[in-house]
Order: C-alpha cells, then structure tokens, then sequence
C-alpha cells in the first residue's frame, strides 16, 4: 500500500480541523461573551472545552505525527525552510493555545458560578478574556500561515 496519499489526507483532515475548530470555538466564545449573559457564557463555555478536547487536541497529536511521516516518506528534510518555518509556527501556535484552553475551562468555571448565584461575571472573568481573546490572534495567523507553507512549499533559506 501506498502510505503518502493516506498520510497527505489525513494530514490536510487536522489542519482543517485545526482551522475550523479554533474558527468555530472564537466565533461561538465571542458571541456569547457579547451577550453579557452569564448562563449563556457558561454553558458555551462547556461545549467549547468539549470541543478543544475532542477536536482540536486530536488534531494537535495527528499533525506533526502525519507531517514527520510524510517528510519521511517524500524525501523532505525537516530542515528544509518551508518545513521548519511551519513546524516554528506550530509551536508559536501551541505556546498560545495551550493557554487558551485553561482559560476556557477558568472562564466557564466563573461564569458558572455567576450564573448559579444569579450575580455579574466577576472582574476576573474579564481579565481572562481578554487575554484568551489576544491569544487567539498569534495562534489563528500562525495556523494561516501554515497552512499556506504547507500548500506552497516555497524556497526559503533559513538558515
């Protein structure tokens, strides 16, 4: 069996679901945040946790699993420019999102028991999200730029 194309997919599959995700999870997160409704906020906040857990984790793991493979498989040095400046950006990428993703779980915490004690989100609340919300710029731009390496495979001298 020809192992390439199966990786290629598999490997496009994670970076659109990275992609998608972290679209989908901002969209959803920012919109329930404008709403200013503590109830809503939280039970938003549940499903996006759930979201990252299931969709956008699976996707971190399958990603430099399938890449690594790939490279292997073609003949591409890890060294290569456009490689190594995709596999920078996916740390620049983590080192945002992994933060994010206790933020969240913190943000639904609070915004739970707001909601529980029917009172306002709490000034931490606040604090939290506007640092998810910077987050998200650094982590959304690199997967971008990525995902345009990957698809380009420019000549870059890195080095």
């Amino acid at each position: 069996m020809e192992w390439v194309p199966l990786l290629r997919w598999l490997h496009v599959l994670g970076a659109c679901v990275l992609l998608g995700t972290g679209a989908g999870i901002a969209f959803f997160m920012v919109m329930a945040h404008r709403s200013g409704d503590a109830k809503v906020i939280a039970h938003t906040a549940h499903i996006v946790v759930i979201a990252d857990f299931l969709f956008t984790a699976s996707a971190v793991i399958l990603q430099p699993v399938t890449g690594v493979l790939l490279a292997m498989l073609i003949g591409w040095r890890l060294t290569e420019g456009w490689l190594l400046l995709s596999i920078i950006l996916y740390f620049v990428t983590g080192a945002f999102w992994l933060p994010v993703v206790w933020i969240q779980h913190r943000m639904k915490k609070l915004a739970k028991a707001a909601a529980q004690a029917d009172s306002v989100l709490p000034p931490d609340y606040f604090r939290l999200y506007r640092i998810w919300f910077a987050c998200g710029f650094p982590a959304f731009f690199s997967v971008l730029g990525i995902v345009w390496l990957m698809t380009n495979r420019p000549a870059l001298d890195l080095w």
